[in-house]
């Protein structure tokens, strides 16, 4: 989910990457399909009779009981009588059309996500009619207290964690359990198959421990800040993206952000590009691996919302600006820009670490030559204008698919005045997915 950042970063991130030679692919739409923003879920079974509400903390005057009164441009209303699916951050192909996505941290902030249990799904698509079915969700919960500092049910029987512990962004199935990316830490979390806490990593590949403002043990409020040297991680900076091995041995977690440079006294970069820091984590022994490998951004204000493997050592990133809105409807003060997948190969780095962007397709030029999307299609042309798209896999050898995290309900993209869907896209990309 996408957050404020604040001023003093801004002013960090203001210069420009350098610019790097890929080849671009055609995408062709094969399957459109989209689940209902407006899609809730019960709280679980032991869990306060709080969490039948929420949304209460995200107005600007603090906590509101009554419902739908916090009026947003998309024209809903908040606190609402239930928990929120909302904001695929997160996916894996799991075959027959079935994904595992995992539910983003609430409403984008610690401060006003206490009131959402994290979880995460198992859906079913039905491309023909468009509909995404719910075949599971898992609710998570640290009954055997793993979680190394109090949590907001601390004090209660389910234990149930909420957007106000963590910020999940990344899942991968390892075995019969799951490990998961956060962004508040950052942390690395494995839970059991019904959700339950197995242990939480902190982030000290090396030995360097790194922090995020937001880490229950940092005490600045941002990197550069006097008494932060342990926080390297920008807000909103972390486990945005984590592949797994084929062998399902070894993690890759990949920030969404540079970390801070404290000798430079700005954020990361290599050689004047802005990059951002991939590690490995053993997932037999919950170790940091040695190896530290970098993605470099096309521009300092850019983020990536997804990282898979899909074969060996080549995997998919996607990167992604800010903007959101179709650039064709004019209705939009920032319409989207720069929304990409790339494909990359975890041998083939300079001497630095820095990773070769061998191609990319180009999100808001879609082929839809058969009019499957029911919005989003000019002259032939669809395009997937949304500000989080943090969801890709590869579904067979030809095909990917692809989802936005669509903020709810926040975020408007797809259409004017109107909170964006859960929208997941099937594209073919052959010749990008064989790409040299």
């Amino acid at each position: 989910m996408i957050k404020p950042i604040l001023a003093t970063t801004l002013i960090a991130f203001a210069f420009i990457g350098t610019a790097h030679a890929q080849q671009v692919f055609p995408a062709t739409l094969t399957g459109h399909a989209q689940l209902p923003g407006s899609t809730f879920v019960a709280a679980p079974s032991g869990a306060a009779e709080h969490y039948n509400v929420s949304g209460r903390f995200t107005g600007p005057e603090g906590r509101v009981e009554k419902l739908y009164t916090n009026m947003q441009a998309t024209g809903l209303a908040l606190p609402f009588p239930s928990q929120p699916l909302q904001g695929f951050s997160g996916i894996r192909s799991l075959g027959d059309d079935r994904f595992l996505v995992l539910t983003d941290n609430g409403f984008g902030s610690k401060a006003n996500s206490s009131d959402v249990i994290l979880m995460f799904n198992i859906i079913k698509t039905d491309w023909d009619t468009g509909r995404v079915i719910i075949e599971e969700t898992v609710q998570l919960s640290d009954p055997n207290r793993k979680v190394p500092f109090p949590i907001m049910n601390e004090a209660t029987t389910g234990r149930f964690l909420t957007g106000a512990d963590f910020d999940i962004e990344s899942i991968q199935p390892v075995g019969d359990s799951y490990w998961i990316g956060d962004e508040f830490g950052p942390w690395i979390i494995q839970v059991d198959s019904a959700g339950k806490v197995l242990q939480v990593q902190a982030t000290n590949p090396g030995g360097t421990l790194m922090r995020s403002p937001d880490n229950a043990f940092a005490l600045a409020p941002n990197p550069g800040a006097p008494l932060a040297d342990d926080v390297m991680v920008f807000r909103s900076g972390g486990y945005e993206g984590m592949a797994l091995s084929e062998d399902q041995t070894t993690l890759y977690p990949l920030l969404e952000k540079p970390i801070w440079d404290s000798n430079a006294n700005a954020p990361e970069t290599i050689d004047d590009t802005p990059v951002l820091r991939m590690f490995e984590l053993h997932a037999e022994t919950g170790e940091w691996g040695d190896t530290t490998r970098y993605y470099p951004l096309e521009s300092a204000d850019h983020a990536i919302g997804d990282f898979n493997l899909i074969g060996g050592t080549r995997g998919l990133i996607i990167e992604r600006d800010s903007r959101q809105g179709d650039p064709r409807e004019e209705w939009a003060d920032n319409p989207a820009e720069f929304k990409r997948i790339y494909l990359v190969d975890l041998k083939r780095t300079n001497e630095q670490g820095v990773l070769e962007k061998i191609a990319y397709i180009d999100l808001m030029d879609i082929q839809d030559p058969d009019g499957l999307a029911p919005r989003g299609t000019i002259n032939g042309t669809f395009n997937f204008p949304f500000v989080t798209i943090e969801n890709v896999d590869r579904v067979d050898e030809s095909t990917i698919v692809v989802a936005n995290d669509n903020n709810y309900p926040f975020s408007i993209g797809r259409q004017q005045e109107r909170a964006d869907d859960n929208e997941l896209i099937l594209l073919n990309v052959e010749d990008f997915l064989n790409a040299e």
